[in-house]
């Protein structure tokens, strides 16, 4: 397992690295430009709005999951009844493929046969709900096929870390006469900051490599509007046959990782080590 990840892993991502200061095409060479890919890189309009389209549905899917997954969690774990039912209908999307999830999501959304064409031909005229076409707001459709698809298996896991929380401390919140949403806000939910740490952790991975979603059920479009920096990254290297550009976006990705994951890192171990 080491040996795997210091030479597959490592070794891959430096090999990237080094070819990314390259003008390699369809097959990769050494011949140095500098930062020549990294300047096209940056001055390209679809990388930009690759990088916009990323952040708000990283921002939305992080905070929706953790909320919905976490709300959904603390309603089984009042033992309601049908439970098990409930728990294998909120996670069955995940046992989908994003691709699987991208084209029933693209049905479902779909203005002719779709949410708008059902609600039309019950009277209401007017509606509209059209997302995947409309530039302003295709990446809302999108996140709703990707919460659909992910909130199930954070809500797993926001159940798992409920149930390991002692009965006592709730028996004495009742009787201190504490309410619930305080309990939860005040003693809960510090408790369980291992259990958020591993939902972010997956939550973010997901959202890094959002790539097969996007082409399932929008292809990037309309025109470019729902573009994210995976996609611009396989169309670099596959359909445009320019390895150096899509070593430098994979790159960049990678970079972004570092920055969120360092810092993190050094406040979680750095401060446990001085304790």
């Amino acid at each position: 397992m080491i040996a795997t990840a210091v030479i597959v892993f490592m070794g891959g991502t430096i090999w990237t690295v080094v070819y990314s200061f390259t003008s390699s095409g369809l097959l990769p060479r050494l011949n140095w430009v500098g930062l020549d890919q990294y300047e096209r890189l940056w001055g390209t309009t679809k990388w930009i709005i690759s990088i916009q389209n990323l952040a708000l549905y990283g921002i939305c899917s992080l905070v929706l999951t953790l909320v919905i997954g976490f709300v959904l969690a603390a309603m089984l774990d009042r033992k309601i009844r049908f439970e098990d039912a409930f728990r294998t209908i909120f996670l069955y999307p995940f046992a989908l493929s994003f691709i699987v999830t991208g084209l029933v999501w693209q049905w479902i959304l779909n203005p002719d046969y779709g949410v708008q064409g059902v609600v039309r031909s019950l009277g209401w005229e007017s509606f509209t709900f059209n997302p995947l076409n409309n530039p302003d707001i295709v990446m809302f459709g999108l996140l709703i096929a990707g919460l659909w698809q992910g909130t199930g298996l954070i809500m797993c896991i926001m159940l798992a870390g409920l149930r390991g929380i002692d009965d006592d401390i709730w028996k004495a919140s009742r009787v201190d006469g504490i309410p619930v949403w305080k309990t939860y806000t005040r003693i809960i939910i510090p408790m369980m900051r291992p259990v958020f740490v591993t939902a972010i952790v997956l939550i973010a991975s997901g959202i890094i490599k959002l790539y097969d979603l996007v082409v399932a059920q929008t292809s990037g479009g309309p025109g470019i509007s729902s573009e994210v920096p995976a996609k611009y990254v396989m169309q670099s290297m596959f359909g445009g046959q320019n390895l150096g550009q899509g070593f430098a976006a994979s790159t960049m990705m990678l970079l972004s990782v570092v920055i969120i994951l360092v810092p993190w890192a050094l406040l979680e171990f750095g401060g446990r080590k001085r304790g």
